[in-house]
């Protein structure tokens, strides 16, 4: 591939970094996702193909380490690549700040977010029983989170127990509360329900951590939900 042709370091870094996907692989690590399949649930549309090449090519340059793990290949960033938090989150407020956020217009996928939820549980918060959510989204497979002080996990079927707590909405109304649009009053005006035990329901928007930049503003005159 040609490359910029120039001595400068941001020329020379965004060929390695400005490539579609590339970054999202490296928030992925961040996150701490390590085997090629978990990278991926939180990447859902990068091909298997591409996803293999973004690897070889952060290891290529040394930001990606690639081991043999007891379960086949496990990935992790390097120094240089843990060096890169502080791109992706400078570019994580950027984005929160500038952007307009329309959750109800965006061309969104439910499983990133849910991933996203089920690292960003509050276990501490969690009943003693463990508990099971039944997400319905519009337009979207009925998908269900266990929820327990030594296991949190994401499936498409139920593993056996009650569920406690059902989740409607759609799409944009659970992605605004969850990004920091809406409070969550806000979203369930805007279509987000839940069914189950009253004591539950109220709880369940403490179990979690809203994701990692939810406190951040639009900057003045950027709308947030519409």
């Amino acid at each position: 591939m040609t490359g910029y042709g120039q001595f400068c370091s941001v020329a020379r870094a965004h060929e390695v970094l400005g490539g579609r996907w590339t970054l999202l692989v490296v928030r992925e690590l961040l996150c701490g996702s390590r085997r090629f399949n978990d990278i991926r649930r939180g990447i859902p549309r990068i091909s298997r193909t591409m996803l293999s090449e973004r690897l070889q090519a952060l290891a290529g340059v040394g930001a990606v380490a690639r081991t043999e793990g007891v379960h086949g290949p496990e990935y992790a960033l390097t120094a240089a690549g843990e060096d890169l938090a502080g791109l992706v989150a400078a570019l994580g407020q950027w984005g929160q700040t500038w952007l307009p956020r329309r959750a109800d217009e965006e061309d969104l996928d439910l499983e990133p977010l849910l991933v996203d939820m089920q690292r960003r549980v509050r276990v501490s918060a969690l009943p003693k029983a463990p508990v099971v959510v039944r997400f319905e989204i519009e337009g979207k497979p009925p998908r269900i989170m266990l929820l327990k002080a030594s296991e949190v996990s994401l499936c498409a079927r139920n593993p056996g127990f009650p569920e406690l707590l059902r989740v409607s909405a759609r799409l944009g109304a659970l992605v605004a509360w969850w990004r920091g649009d809406a409070s969550f009053i806000e979203a369930q005006r805007m279509g987000l329900s839940i069914e189950g035990p009253r004591a539950a329901a109220r709880a369940f928007p403490g179990w979690f951590e809203r994701y990692q930049l939810a406190e951040v503003a639009p900057a003045q005159g950027r709308a947030l939900a519409s």
